[in-house]
């Protein structure tokens, strides 16, 4: 059995320490931690692959498939032989040369991704789905409640004590107001910064304690600026500046009384609801274009066939199909998410008063390592 502890030693002396273990790791640093909370639970020995991808797919993506012609080679790891047991990875870019990885193995090694590969579901050993990707249910699928994030104590600690002093003064409870950013496809522009504001105003106890608003890289100038008109008397805004070396952001995880976040950011949120504080999730407007709507549609009607709710899954085969030609997706759901925080009693949607003593949120890594083990265990 493969573990986490080492196994006798072989006949000339070497001591197995488990499969051994790459770490396909992109640019999003949030990506990149879940797949590091895997590896430490883990614990085998690893090796990290650091990828940097060419300057034209910086914002244009690359057609999905096993490829490494994405990458910046002279800027990232080598990805060169003996190839790996394992592969953890996440992401677009990374699970690209995840493929690629196991093409040059012959098929020899495994892969586990983290998110919603973007075609290809059948090609990955173990895919790793939090809700907000509604993936179907098959073997290889593992459909969490929480995405994958753990709270870095420590870390928070340190800041509250640099900040206490500052906030000290200011009057309870306090609020504080956690700004992303649009993203696909989630609207947040000026018109949805003061409607933000305008529901704090106007949700239960509002005129208690301070507000204090806080922005973040993905937040444009723009909505900074509606944030900074639409603030009430008493209320503060940080500004995110990425010179900046005194971020109040962790300060505010260990001293802020309750939180409001926007839907868009699940790190924020998750984050939040681990550290079992009040949350309320600002739902974010979406934008939905015609073919993204009737792709939803399509998705929607064959997924019951699919997966055997209806039909016993005759219809499998066809949404595999479709889904590996990328004309039927699984879309990316954030209310999805939310609902589940809700129904566990972890948040409110604002509006709705905040809740008193938040349960604790589950903690989905030894589902994951089990399945991994389980998955090794096969070799």
């Amino acid at each position: 059995m493969v573990g986490s502890s080492p196994r006798a030693p072989e006949p000339d002396g070497r001591v197995d320490t488990g499969p051994s273990l790459w770490l396909v790791l992109g640019d999003k640093l949030g990506d990149n931690a879940q797949v590091e909370i895997i590896a430490d639970a883990l614990g085998w020995p690893r090796q990290r692959k650091r990828l940097r991808f060419l300057q034209r797919y910086a914002v244009t993506k690359p057609v999905f498939r096993p490829s490494v012609r994405h990458v910046e080679q002279g800027l990232s790891d080598p990805l060169v032989p003996p190839w790996p047991d394992l592969v953890l990875t996440v992401g677009r870019r990374p699970s690209m040369a995840a493929l690629w990885i196991r093409k040059q193995s012959r098929g020899r090694t495994k892969l586990v991704i983290v998110g919603r590969p973007r075609r290809m579901l059948d090609r990955f050993d173990l895919v790793i789905a939090t809700p907000q990707y509604r993936l179907p249910d098959r073997p290889n699928v593992l459909n969490l409640d929480l995405p994958l994030m753990q709270v870095d104590d420590a870390r928070i600690a340190e800041a509250t004590e640099r900040w206490r002093e500052r906030f000290r003064s200011l009057p309870r409870p306090l609020t504080a107001v956690l700004v992303g950013g649009p993203t696909q496809p989630l609207i947040l522009d000026a018109p949805v910064a003061r409607r933000l504001i305008d529901m704090i105003e106007r949700s239960p106890r509002a005129g208690e304690g301070t507000l204090f608003v806080t922005t973040s890289r993905r937040t444009p100038p723009e909505v900074v600026e509606a944030l900074a008109e639409s603030l009430p008397t008493g209320g503060h805004l940080y500004r995110w500046d990425p010179a900046a070396t005194d971020n109040p952001y962790s300060a505010l995880l260990g001293l802020a009384d309750r939180f409001v976040v926007t839907g868009d950011s699940i790190s924020m949120i998750v984050e939040v609801a681990r550290l079992g504080k009040p949350l309320a999730i600002f739902p974010l407007p979406v934008k939905s274009a015609s073919h993204r709507r009737l792709r939803k549609l399509v998705a929607g009607l064959l997924r019951p066939l699919a997966d055997g709710e209806v039909g016993g899954g005759v219809l499998r085969p066809l949404s595999d199909a479709l889904y590996n030609l990328n004309l039927l997706t699984h879309p990316r759901d954030f209310s999805a998410l939310h609902r589940q925080l809700i129904e566990r009693g972890l948040a409110v949607e604002l509006g709705d008063p905040f809740p008193s003593r938040p349960p604790q949120a589950p903690d989905e890594v030894a589902r994951v390592v089990g399945r991994i083990r389980a998955l090794m265990d096969r070799r």
